[in-house]
């Protein structure tokens, strides 16, 4: 199995046990973490752009 496959097969059955174990909006919130988390290490790693990120969302289109 590739890292990508085991990666997300931990990450389902994190959420999974955080649903079973401490119900839908503990899981809402650690499924939300878990994507400020991930988007926080791409904009450390040098692998996501901030500001044409927020130029998306205001609507502005990118010429690259």
């Amino acid at each position: 199995m590739t890292t990508a496959t085991r990666t997300g097969m931990l990450v389902g059955a994190v959420l999974a046990l955080t649903w079973v174990i401490l119900g839908f909006w503990a899981f809402l919130f650690v499924g939300l973490a878990m994507l400020v988390g991930a988007l926080v290490g791409r904009v450390v790693d040098g692998r996501l752009d901030l500001s044409s990120l927020i130029g998306a969302f205001q609507g502005k289109r990118s010429s690259s």
